[in-house]
C-alpha cells in the first residue's frame, strides 16, 4: 500500500533509467547510491508504517480510556446523588425519629399528670372521709357524754 505522503517510493527510484551521457557520471557510484536511497526510503517507510499503526493504537486506548473516563465519572456522579438520598433519606429518619419521641414523651407525660390529677383526687377523697370520720367521732362521743350526762345525773366522777 503506497504511502501518500512519500512521493518517491524505493520502486521507483529503483527502475530510475538516467541518460547516458559523455561526461556522466560513473555508473557504479551512482547505482551504490541509489541503493542507499532505496534502503533509506525503505526505512523510512517502514518506520512511518510503524509510527502511524502506534497512533492508531495509541488512539484506540485514548477513546477506551476517554470511555471509562466517563463510565467512571457517571458512576461518581450517581454514587454522589445516592450518597446525598441516603443522607436525606437518613435526616428524614431521625426527624421522624425525633417526633415520634417528642409524641410518646407527651403521651407519656399526659399520663402521668392524669396519674397526678387522680392521686390527689384520691388524696382529697380520704381527706375528705377522715374529715368525716373525725366529725361523726366527736359527734358520736358527744352523744354519748351527753346520753351519760342525762342517765346519770347524779353521779359525781372520781377526780
Amino acid at each position: 500500500m503506497p504511502d501518500p505522503a512519500v512521493k518517491l517510493t524505493p520502486v521507483d527510484v529503483q527502475h530510475k533509467e538516467f541518460k547516458k551521457a559523455i561526461q556522466g557520471y560513473a555508473r557504479e557510484d551512482v547505482d551504490q547510491f541509489l541503493d542507499e536511497i532505496i534502503e533509506t526510503l525503505e526505512a523510512h517507510i517502514e518506520e512511518r508504517g510503524r509510527l502511524l499503526g502506534n497512533i492508531s493504537e495509541l488512539q484506540d486506548k485514548v477513546s477506551h480510556f476517554k470511555a471509562m473516563e466517563d463510565s467512571l465519572r457517571s458512576t461518581l456522579v450517581l454514587a454522589q446523588r445516592t450518597a446525598d438520598e441516603l443522607k436525606a433519606s437518613a435526616h428524614k429518619e431521625v426527624d421522624l425519629i425525633k417526633q415520634q419521641a417528642r409524641v410518646e414523651v407527651d403521651d407519656e407525660l399526659q399520663g402521668l399528670k392524669q396519674q397526678i390529677i387522680e392521686a390527689r383526687a384520691d388524696l382529697q377523697r380520704v381527706l375528705d372521709k377522715t374529715s368525716a370520720a373525725k366529725h361523726d367521732l366527736r359527734n358520736f362521743l358527744s352523744r354519748q357524754l351527753q346520753l351519760m350526762d342525762e342517765v346519770a345525773p347524779g353521779i359525781k366522777t372520781a377526780s
